[in-house]
């Protein structure tokens, strides 16, 4: 890595060689006596592996000055080499009274370590678990203050500005770790949500000038990290709500919304609204900080989210025991991980309080957390069959560290899940249009069509595939098609904007076996190409099936959320055709309120 220039109002400093991916960081001003400092992460492409970036990301922290002086969050260690520099350019870090932690994933605490070797006597202020979450991650002592909502920290009045500077602390649980606190600057009216409201975006862009540019990656942000806590991110906007007028979210990753924070805000709460209807709901268990079971979890939750189904994540190291019983015992699902084969004697406490929580009628499952000393997978089954519940899904095994296979497999298990817990809504849904009506959109017809997607990640592939007959074309120039897509389609989340698909149309002679094939339900993780004949390298996508009629070879350029579908525009990049002279099939419906 090369050496860093220093950057300073409002300047960028790019960092490295054009051979090593591309780092930058950029200093400017967000209000009074307050400054952000970004680290932007031009490169990368995929983060916590079960979901790919377009756009790359930033990691964002903030340095506020009053009588005393604070730093929000810190950066991602990759930046160790210009960050700090950039830091002590600014501010003698001995000079730094507090850092406010607002959670402790590694992108935003990766230099605390740093920190608190140049300024022993800093004083970190977090949330109770983050502060235990610091103890196992720092390996050396530090000064440290709990706070929790309501809590405040008085910075004094900077004598330049004459602006007073009183953070109120509002506690986040599960937005999206269990240790995230928000933080409200009284004399800025900025607030500091880290992971909240944020999303993976790279850009000199400080604020949200452009919404038209944002808005596709603040969804899909939202749809990852945020849909599976639904219930906490209403909890934390009934807080937000009691605060003075706020003028801007201080994320900590992304551009910070401040042009249009109204829209960003409403979002949030209409999306979360969506997925907090009904008090049906699985509960999909982890534990923080072992092993791959955040990470897994949020997989699981996200399918079961998919299937429009309610989700509630529960910590079993940071959730309070009556709070444990509760949302256990009122679940209708529960899915539980692998737990540590010797667990502390909390822990042991809350796998209690867990097991003893189960109801008889509940669906149940099971994960491995791949924490590297579990208790055996089927030990953990056998306890849940034991106690007579129902299996929602087969055992997800993991035998090794998880990769993009092994995270789509988590999310089409909580997909099943989700449409076990919403199969009757379903019906009911099915049974409820007009006899009439039904009867007229079930003479729209359309043409029949396999669509493919395929994503290499390293030595691994996430695959899938779907039978489709909403398809039309939308464009002559650059030619496009829209495709519409259930939500609860495993091959959704290979089609999110800018990735790319293959349409495989069907042909009227020899479609039958394809259809049977591609309509049947699939295990989760199961290859839906095994014993089919494909051409593979023909398209950029995704497999071309050899018996298709035609295909094209499509990039997603945007999505257009439908109540139960997502409604894909692709321009087609490519193109070609088996046999000109057979036609398409097509398909005629009875009905038109179901497949």
């Amino acid at each position: 890595m090369g050496t860093t220039a220093m950057a300073k109002g409002g300047e960028s400093s790019d960092i490295g060689t054009s051979s090593a991916p591309r780092l930058s960081l950029q200093s400017e001003g967000i209000g009074a006596d307050t400054s952000t400092i970004r680290s932007l992460d031009w490169d990368r492409s995929r983060f916590d592996i079960e979901f790919g970036l377009r756009n790359g990301t930033t990691y964002n922290a903030f340095l506020v000055r009053g009588e005393r002086t604070a730093l929000i969050d810190t950066s991602h260690a990759k930046f160790r080499d210009s960050w700090i520099p950039l830091l002590e350019g600014q501010i003698d870090p001995m000079d730094i009274d507090y850092l406010i932690v607002s959670h402790t994933e590694p992108d935003h605490s990766g230099l605390i370590g740093d920190l608190i070797e140049r300024n022993p006597e800093i004083e970190i202020v977090a949330s109770k678990v983050a502060i235990q979450f610091l103890e196992d991650q720092v390996h050396r002592p530090f000064k440290s203050r709990a706070v929790k909502s309501g809590e405040s920290l008085d910075l004094g009045t900077n004598a330049s500005s004459g602006v007073e500077h009183r953070f109120e602390f509002l506690s986040a649980p599960n937005l999206h770790w269990p240790d995230t606190i928000f933080s409200f600057d009284h004399g800025t009216g900025i607030l500091y949500t880290c992971d909240a409201f944020g999303l993976h975006y790279c850009s000199e862009a400080v604020f949200d000038s452009d919404p038209g540019a944002i808005a596709p990656d603040f969804r899909f942000y939202y749809d990852c990290l945020m849909g599976p806590n639904a219930r906490s991110v209403l909890q934390a906007l009934k807080r937000m709500d009691s605060l003075p007028e706020i003028t801007t979210i201080a994320v900590g990753h992304g551009p910070l919304l401040r042009h249009h924070l109204g829209l960003w805000v409403e979002d949030y709460r209409e999306w979360s609204s969506q997925r907090s209807r009904g008090e049906t709901y699985a509960a999909v268990c982890y534990l923080s900080q072992y092993g791959f079971c955040d990470r897994l979890s949020q997989a699981i939750a996200r399918g079961i989210g998919k299937a429009e189904a309610q989700v509630q994540l529960v910590d079993l190291r940071a959730t309070d025991p009556q709070e444990l019983a509760a949302l256990i015992g009122a679940a209708s699902a529960v899915v539980v991980p692998t737990w540590p084969a010797q667990p502390d004697a909390d822990l042991q406490t809350a796998i209690g309080t867990l097991l003893a929580s189960l109801q008889a009628k509940q669906w149940v499952a099971c994960y491995d957390a791949f924490g590297g000393n579990d208790v055996p997978i089927d030990t953990v089954a056998d306890q849940l069959r034991d106690l007579g519940l129902k299996e929602a899904f087969g055992s997800l095994r993991i035998h090794q560290v998880p990769q993009g296979s092994d995270y789509q497999r988590c999310e089409e298990a909580g997909t099943d899940l989700g449409q076990l817990l919403t199969k009757a809504k379903t019906i009911a849904a099915m049974k409820s249009l007009d006899g009439d009506l039904d009867r007229a959109l079930g003479r729209l017809s359309g043409g029949l069509y396999v669509v493919t997607a395929r994503q290499s990640e390293g030595d691994t592939a996430r695959s899938s595939a779907m039978v489709a007959s909403w398809v039309s074309q939308a464009s002559f120039d650059p030619p496009g098609i829209t495709v519409a897509v259930a939500k609860d389609r495993a091959i959704e989340a290979l089609m999110q904007v800018g990735d790319r698909f293959v349409l495989n149309i069907l042909r009227n002679d020899n479609h039958q076996p394809l259809l049977r094939h591609f309509l049947r339900r699939f295990p989760p993780g199961a290859d839906r190409f095994a014993g089919i004949n494909t051409l593979d390298g023909v398209a950029a996508g995704g497999p071309v099936l050899g018996d298709a009629l035609a295909f094209l070879g499509c990039r997603v350029s945007q999505r257009l959320e439908g109540p139960d579908h997502w409604i894909i525009y692709a321009e087609v990049e490519e193109g070609n055709v088996a046999d000109s002279e057979a036609s398409t099939a097509r398909h005629h419906r009875k009905v038109g309120n179901h497949y």
